[in-house]
């Protein structure tokens, strides 16, 4: 049985121009096992979709979290769904 999962994260506070997503699938690869994309929202907040292992989704969630992170996060809201697949790799949008 698989434990892939679909992590979709909003990501707030000064969190564009400054590299938040290049680190973000810096991080996404060096976790390793994970496809998806971070993407600049016009409100100003950065969206995370990750697919792959729970547990390397949780360390791509907590990473974000961490404020070890280009800029300044404020908050992170995310929800969990199952895998839709179709991703090649982990892209910047």
């Amino acid at each position: 049985m698989s434990d892939d999962v679909r992590m979709t994260a909003w990501v707030r506070g000064r969190v564009q121009g400054v590299g938040f997503r290049w680190f973000t699938r810096a991080n996404a690869l060096e976790i390793g096992g994970l496809t998806g994309f971070a993407l600049n929202l016009d409100d100003g907040r950065v969206q995370v979709v990750a697919e792959g292992p729970s547990d390397h989704c949780h360390r791509l969630l907590d990473w974000l979290r961490t404020g070890d992170t280009p800029g300044r996060v404020d908050g992170v809201t995310e929800i969990w769904s199952t895998p839709r697949g179709g991703y090649d790799g982990f892209a910047i949008r």
